[in-house]
């Protein structure tokens, strides 16, 4: 007798990533903190950024809220980005965040 296995509906991981960054401020926040303090790779946070605007309205709506072209904020955005500071704290206000400085333990 053959057992018959139940299809299961599986997520990938950028979804069930942006439905998290999406729902959880507060993870968002340690998702862009852990990314902050990846040195050797600068990059991931752009790429962290980038994912949380997506998960939060989109790149064209974050950018509109945020002032910026959505041209601009895709390319700002992208891993060989290089955006200025003002750009990475109004993209973050514009999702809910805010970028801090606090002393290093």
């Amino acid at each position: 007798m053959k057992r018959q296995m139940k299809d299961k509906t599986s997520e990938s991981h950028d979804e069930v990533m942006r439905r998290r960054l999406r729902a959880n401020p507060k993870f968002a926040a340690e998702y862009l903190r852990a990314a902050l303090e990846e040195t050797e790779e600068p990059a991931v946070l752009l790429i962290a950024l980038r994912r949380i605007a997506e998960a939060r309205g989109g790149i064209a709506k974050v950018a509109k809220a945020a002032g910026i072209e959505r041209e601009s904020l895709y390319r700002a955005l992208s891993p060989q980005g290089n955006p200025r500071l003002s750009t990475l704290v109004a993209v973050t206000k514009a999702v809910g965040l805010k970028l801090t400085v606090e002393t290093a333990s």
